[in-house]
């Protein structure tokens, strides 16, 4: 992506998603890392934005009291560090512009800003003092704005249950204060940025969603250059700016290069930037919803090209032995393309998609493979017989002892015809038809070979149709034979895909039990300081937050039973 483009535009307090912006972020199937700035506005968020680009201009940097950025915009670039991930850079509208008169569009924004970033940056100006701190808590408050479960009766043990999940959807937190001034001190002790911004938070953590201390970092900026030249920031050269700025500039791209991880959901699966744009409603569970629908299509779709990729690699004819390797091996590859890509597919529906649109296929490249097959087996016998049907033609045949010559004429052209390689699934049956064409001429040529008797005319005719019957049932054993290893292939590809289920669900359980650690983690720490603080009544409620924590995670441990389910119902796969 050259330049940022608008992912939500604000329009007179209506806030619109972008089809444009989102239809670019589903194209990108990498993991995403999506960095988000909040904040007040002309707080420079957009100058922070720029640099975690690599670039000196892109997000528009305002020079007035007026703000440039409306909505929020999003820039996708590869990310610096991470080899194979995209770096997805969101400047959102300054909060508190003295433009807007409608403030719940600030809530939708924030809420937004959450929902989309992996690393979420509050910028603010000045001194980290109790206004700082207030402004923060202002915006914390917002995220009341976000449910994590889509609306029901509930009631207050739903909504501490819901305030526990949320730990796992959180992002983690950054502040970043511009043209700070004063020392950094507590209680005339030195402190560094995170203990300042740590001792600021104490006692002003709002009541619901008090994650925002589980992965706290603090970077100070002071003036990046003197008042007379700010309102030409974005012309400036870098040697321009102050050398303390450039070098907390440095250490922050850095940190955010290096520490800010993969946007997860909830069970530690990565967001793609295709799954990304499912993400800008107010509702997690909605939300989750949707990317599974859409990842889980994109997974049969992926699995399906990789299928019929590797099958039209085939040149036919083949036999039936090849056919069958080949389907064993690119349906084993795609369905391992289908379980990297899969989400939350525990029912085995779309594997279930995906099998029926792989047989589809695959009955299709049967069908191709017979019909070239029999092309090439119908180009074949005249070819071999053309010396036969000049004989005949001739008059070879017409003389006493000519039906010995025809019969040794015709062994020799079966023996040849057997003898050529790649004839296919239909070399069989097409003979045997041929011969049946054929059978008409063999008679005449006997009956008119004058050193052949009733009686052993008799023979010979017993023994044509003797002939006859065995290729009907060489043809008859080939087809028996076919189905026998197609039926011994399905049932091998059936156990393939269980074990693989069974491994899918496996990891994806190791995931969700570690997030759920994360959480339970998160939530002890908040309970030890609540009660370190005197807060016993609130202590007591985060420790029914934790209880339910531990009941899902518990919950989520019991979903290997339904391994039991997917050997009943996975046979309906085939």
């Amino acid at each position: 992506m050259e330049s940022p483009v608008c992912l939500i535009e604000n329009i007179d307090g209506t806030l619109r998603v972008v089809q444009e912006a989102t239809e670019y972020l589903m194209r990108i199937n990498q993991p995403v890392v999506v960095v988000a700035v909040v904040g007040l506005y002309r707080t420079g968020k957009s100058y922070l934005m720029n640099k975690l680009a690599g670039k000196r201009k892109g997000f528009a940097l305002g020079a007035t009291v007026q703000s440039k950025t409306k909505g929020i915009w999003m820039w996708c670039v590869p990310h610096p560090v991470k080899e194979g991930h995209t770096l997805v850079l969101l400047d959102t509208e300054g909060l508190g512009d003295v433009e807007k008169d409608d403030q719940k569009n600030n809530a939708w924004i924030f809420s937004l800003a959450i929902l989309l970033s992996s690393t979420l940056v509050y910028k603010s100006r000045g001194t980290i003092d109790n206004q700082a701190v207030e402004n923060l808590q202002y915006v914390t408050e917002l995220t009341e704005r976000i449910k994590v479960k889509a609306p029901s009766a509930s009631s207050a043990k739903d909504d501490d249950a819901e305030d526990a999940q949320f730990v796992q959807f959180f992002p983690s937190f950054v502040w970043a204060v511009r043209d700070f001034t004063l020392q950094l001190q507590i209680d005339r002790r030195q402190v560094n940025e995170d203990q300042c911004l740590e001792h600021a938070l104490t006692f002003k953590k709002g009541k619901n969603h008090a994650t925002i201390d589980y992965n706290l970092k603090c970077f100070i900026f002071e003036t990046p250059a003197p008042p007379e030249k700010m309102a030409h920031l974005e012309s400036m050269t870098e040697s321009e700016l102050s050398p303390s700025f450039q070098a907390v500039a440095f250490d922050f791209c850095n940190y955010i290069f290096k520490e800010s991880s993969v946007k997860k959901v909830k069970g530690g699966l990565p967001v793609t930037g295709r799954s990304e744009s499912t993400w800008c409603v107010p509702c997690l569970e909605n939300a989750v919803l949707t990317m599974a629908r859409i990842e889980n299509q994109t997974a049969v779709e992926e699995g399906l090209q990789v299928c019929q990729r590797g099958m039209q690699g085939l040149t036919f004819p083949v036999s039936m032995e090849e056919m069958l390797n080949a389907h064993r091996h690119w349906d084993s590859q795609a369905t391992k393309t289908f379980m990297s890509r899969s989400f939350k597919e525990d029912s085995g529906e779309y594997l279930k998609t995906l099998v029926d649109a792989i047989n589809k296929e695959y009955a299709s490249f049967l069908l191709r493979n017979e019909d070239m097959s029999e092309k090439v087996c119908r180009q074949l016998l005249p070819e071999l017989s053309e010396d036969m049907a000049n004989k005949l033609k001739n008059g070879f045949y017409a003389k006493p002892g000519g039906y010995e010559l025809y019969c040794s004429d015709h062994d020799n052209l079966v023996a040849e015809y057997r003898k050529r390689p790649k004839k296919g699934v239909k070399a069989e049956e097409v003979l045997e038809n041929f011969l049946k064409e054929k059978s008409v001429e063999s008679n005449s040529v006997l009956q008119a070979d004058k050193n052949i008797n009733e009686k052993e005319r008799k023979i010979h005719e017993e023994k044509v149709k003797a002939a006859m019957l065995e290729q009907e049932k060489k043809a008859e054993e080939q087809k028996r034979l076919e189905l026998e290893r197609t039926l011994q292939d399905e049932r091998r590809s059936q156990e393939e895909k269980l074990q693989m289920m069974r491994e899918k669900m496996e990891e994806d359980l190791k995931s969700q039990k570690k997030e759920a650690e994360r959480a339970v983690e998160c939530k002890l720490k908040e309970k030890k300081d609540l009660l370190e603080k005197g807060f016993k009544n609130k202590a007591e409620m985060m420790s029914r937050e934790i209880e339910n924590l531990r009941a899902e995670r518990h919950k989520e441990e019991n979903c290997i039973n339904k391994y039991g389910v997917l050997n009943v119902n996975l046979p309906y796969l085939i």
